[in-house]
């Protein structure tokens, strides 16, 4: 079985962008239909796709919604940087913070997670 952690990296100006964090979203979906380990992680201007993905309007709030239950969160540090940490609360995402107000990359790496980066 694969254990794999997501990283969004890829803020939301860009249309480049849009396309990382929907490749994130449909390798996420592929690996846990596989019956594998999978977590998606919004961190730096990645924060930013949660409130904006959330909007059911968005195009991709769909996938966003099929994805959601391997949402282990986003960097609360970033989220505060970004602007978008009030919207995040709301949306019931949870703020990771377990090293300096960002989420814990070695910890993922020790407990056996390939970590991919879009």
């Amino acid at each position: 079985m694969i254990a794999a952690a997501l990283l969004i990296l890829a803020g939301t100006e860009a249309r480049a962008d849009l396309g990382r964090v929907v490749n994130a979203l449909q390798i996420a979906r592929e690996l846990d239909e596989a019956g594998d380990k999978v977590i998606l992680i919004f961190d730096g201007a990645g924060t930013q796709w949660i409130p904006t993905l959330s909007d059911k309007a968005h195009k991709y709030h769909g996938l966003f919604e099929q994805t959601r239950g391997l949402v282990a969160g986003a960097c609360s540090y970033c989220a505060g940087v970004y602007g978008v940490k009030d919207a995040i609360e709301e949306t019931e995402v949870e703020l990771l913070d377990e090293f300096a107000g960002h989420p814990s990359v070695r910890k993922l790496m020790s407990q056996g997670y390939q970590i991919l980066t879009f």
